[in-house]
């Protein structure tokens, strides 16, 4: 049985969570943190019995880290495997995708491409926000958490894959920006778009 979890999220969610995780195992230490630097400490401190879990962070987990863990880190990534990297819900938005979901996976040295655990999808309207997407997102991976905190809290065997895999390509901050600057010559449609999509 896990006798640590860090914890790797916001400072909004962190209690939440570990009132989740500590109503299955009360004997659960857990160790909020939100920066790599806090990150790599917690784990320094001592990995015996140790899971890493994030949800929601745009921190990303280097090798040093997982490679320290006993068994597998996880992460509830807002976007479905379609869409991995950063600003998901923007890129689902500026393409016009029609569904849109949360990701369960293992941590592996390139981000979000693990083995996939489970993925809740949901429709998104064609004139949906990325605000609009983001909240549904936020609000499907706290239901996942709840669904996996007694295992995650209390079982040291790896969570068994799904046959889901990773498809989309990881798109980058800096792709974001790009498409957040508008240039003269774009069109009023597109202009729309990336505002939907990035604001």
């Amino acid at each position: 049985m896990p006798n640590r979890i860090v914890l790797l999220t916001g400072d909004v969610e962190a209690p939440h969570l570990t009132r989740f995780l500590q109503h299955y195992n009360s004997e659960l230490t857990v160790d909020w943190v939100d920066s790599l630097a806090r990150l790599r400490m917690s784990v320094v401190d001592g990995t015996a019995g140790c899971r890493v879990v994030a949800l929601m962070t745009d921190v990303i987990v280097p090798d040093d880290v997982l490679n320290a863990l006993d068994g597998p880190a996880y992460n509830f990534h807002p976007g479905p495997p379609e869409y991995p990297g950063s600003y998901a819900a923007g890129f689902a938005v500026y393409e016009g995708a029609r569904t849109y979901g949360v990701t369960f996976h293992e941590m592996a040295t390139k981000v979000d491409s693990g083995p996939i655990i489970d993925v809740r999808r949901f429709e998104i309207s064609e004139i949906a926000k990325f605000k609009d997407v983001e909240i549904t997102a936020f609000n499907l991976a706290i239901e996942m958490f709840k669904l996996y905190a007694e295992h995650l809290a209390t079982n040291d065997t790896p969570l068994p894959h799904a046959h889901e895999v990773w498809t989309g390509k990881t798109r980058t901050r800096a792709e974001a920006e790009s498409l957040k600057t508008l240039a003269s010559d774009l069109s009023e449609d597109e202009i729309n778009r990336r505002y939907r999509a990035f604001g």
